[in-house]
């Protein structure tokens, strides 16, 4: 979730110490941060909404948003850490020969300080103020709240698909790799094995899972092979698996209305005797 939302999680903490006493904030200063306060709190939200829908069904309007935002929520954390560190720093160095005169310019000179960085402060404030006020106004222009509410109806094609129907003989250099695989899910008797394909897209990741489970799918009673999405029909794959597992038996599974809790149930039963290979593939 960091990545959508930025800085704003470490930001929100961070303005309400702003607003603390020993600060000193002018009067100005401190409604401006109650009210970069408040919107920050709605961007927050408004991004949050945009981190749960699938970047490639997200509108460009919105992309270009969530980007200004998170940007902006870096360069405001990096000016209120800026004012913080001054205003809590070290006393400034004055020469002082150890008197009432020399203590005395000592303290004036730290004064002169934090009140010329409160002031600095006070008017950085009102710089991103303004900032983020464009930015929510664009927010407003774009409709933001109603795309997030509503994404695109069409369905996103898994890019993964066409991996799944490639006919083995016509690969190239799959041998090597698809017998080391066999070789480590082979070790250790019937024992539950997990073994991870990691890497960027377009390398050949589902095509050699696909090829290891053609080769080792006959040794078992049952096999299944699902692709689970990063926001999966997670009643929709528990289905597929039912009807990979037994085509006759499971015909028409997908017209049944059965729950996640009522498949998973079925799922148990059914494998509980039943020697079974399972491959899942996720993005």
């Amino acid at each position: 979730m960091e990545v959508v939302t930025g800085a704003i999680g470490s930001l929100l903490p961070k303005l309400g110490e702003l607003l603390k006493e020993e600060y000193k904030l002018q009067k100005g200063a401190k409604k401006d941060v109650q009210s970069l306060t408040r919107e920050v709190v709605s961007m927050q939200a408004a991004l949050g909404k945009v981190g749960q829908i699938p970047r490639e069904q997200l509108d460009e309007q919105v992309k270009l948003w969530a980007g200004e935002v998170r940007e902006l929520s870096y360069v405001m954390e990096d000016t209120i850490d800026t004012f913080l560190v001054r205003v809590e720093g070290s006393e400034p160095e004055v020469n002082s020969d150890g008197s009432a005169f020399g203590a005395l310019m000592k303290k004036m000179v730290k004064l002169f300080d934090k009140g010329k960085t409160r002031h600095q402060i006070a008017d950085a404030i009102k710089d991103i103020k303004d900032r983020v006020q464009e930015v929510a106004q664009r927010r407003s222009n774009y409709k933001i709240d109603d795309i997030v509410a509503s994404p695109p109806s069409s369905t996103t094609i898994d890019p993964r698909l066409s991996a799944l129907y490639n006919k083995i003989t016509d690969l190239v250099g799959i041998d090597e790799p698809r017998e080391e695989l066999i070789k480590r899910l082979a070790e250790g008797g019937d024992a539950i094995k997990v073994v991870s394909l990691a890497g960027f897209g377009g390398l050949g990741k589902t095509t050699l899972a696909k090829a290891v489970y053609e080769s080792l799918r006959a040794q078992f009673d049952c096999a299944a092979f699902v692709s689970v999405s990063q926001n999966p029909d997670i009643t929709r794959v528990f289905k597929k698996m039912l009807h990979q597992l037994d085509h006759k038996k499971y015909a028409h599974i997908n017209e049944a209305s059965w729950d996640e809790t009522q498949l998973i149930d079925e799922l148990r039963e059914f494998l509980r005797t039943k020697r079974f290979c399972q491959y899942t593939l996720s993005n």
